[in-house]
């Protein structure tokens, strides 16, 4: 069977149809020259050859890739788009500026080069579209292929009242979900256990996020050690530890009032004794104070 002859249109190949169709197609793009423009009509951005919802880029470090973006302009006037890349593995374009003509979609080249020193892992990046007041933003995903390596630790903990502070890095080449596990010890025992649950947090390769972990009811007096335990998917579990000592400050201060005052009072006690053995002090007469040896 031999297949029916195709023929281009608009840089879109389609079949040929029967006279009825021709005749439907011919009166559509009529009524679509002689719609009206509409002010402020939208135009579109999205990767190039469509249907995909971000563009998507694999090599090995040291290649060149390419790939486009696709502006489209329904209104009847011509289009002039500015591209900027944005993200840890900005596209670069051969023009940054575009003019669309008016009811046609138009592609934009663009190229990604992943430098011979990168580590293998996943990069992203953005295409961001502007004109007439607004911003389309066409994401572009990055991965740069060779052994992966996740790798996780937890470092700077510290204990601040009713909150546990740290800080998650990313020693690794690829993007982690970690998952973090809570423990207090005290003086006598136990005092938190908080089993490991998956954090809301992505964190790229080479990056660190501070967070925090509510402790909303820690003892009023004692000698703790927190210890923080975190792991993601294909990394090793690590874990850090810091220590607090927690003080009823009401009591402290009155304690520290106390000793205080009989301090001074001491203080005050051994002046008078001393003054009492100087000459003219208490216990002696005038004519003793006079007398000189």
């Amino acid at each position: 069977m031999v297949d029916p002859p195709r023929s281009a249109v608009r840089g879109l190949t389609v079949p040929a149809r029967s006279p009825l169709a021709a005749a439907a197609g011919a009166l559509l793009s009529v009524l679509w020259a002689a719609a009206p423009a509409v002010a402020g009509q939208d135009w579109t951005a999205e990767p190039a050859a469509g249907g995909r919802p971000y563009v998507y880029l694999e090599g090995p470090p040291g290649t060149v890739m390419e790939d486009g973006v696709s502006v489209t302009n329904p209104g009847a006037e011509p289009l002039t788009v500015r591209l900027r890349a944005a993200g840890t593995a900005g596209p670069v374009f051969a023009e940054d500026r575009v003019t669309v003509p008016a009811r046609t979609r138009a592609d934009v080249p663009f190229a990604v080069t992943i430098p011979a020193s990168a580590a293998p892992g996943d990069r992203s990046a953005r295409v961001v579209v502007s004109a007439g007041g607004r911003e389309a933003v066409v994401r572009v995903h990055v991965r740069v292929t060779g052994p992966e390596l996740a790798a996780l630790t937890v470092e700077d903990v510290r204990v601040d009242g009713r909150v546990i502070r740290y800080t998650l890095v990313n020693r690794g080449n690829t993007v982690l979900v970690p998952r973090l596990a809570v423990r207090a010890d005290g003086l006598a025992g136990e005092l938190l256990r908080r089993p490991a649950r998956t954090l809301p947090v992505e964190l790229g390769p080479g990056r660190s996020l501070e967070l925090t972990e509510p402790w909303p009811d820690p003892p009023a007096l004692d000698s703790v050690d927190v210890t923080l335990r975190v792991t993601a998917p294909g990394a090793a579990s690590v874990e850090a530890t810091a220590s607090a000592r927690y003080v009823p400050w009401a009591a402290a201060t009155g304690t520290a009032l106390a000793l205080g005052a009989a301090a001074a009072g001491l203080a005050l006690w051994r002046g008078r004794g001393h003054s009492s053995d100087e000459p003219g002090g208490p216990g002696r007469t005038p004519a003793q104070a006079g007398a000189r040896p």
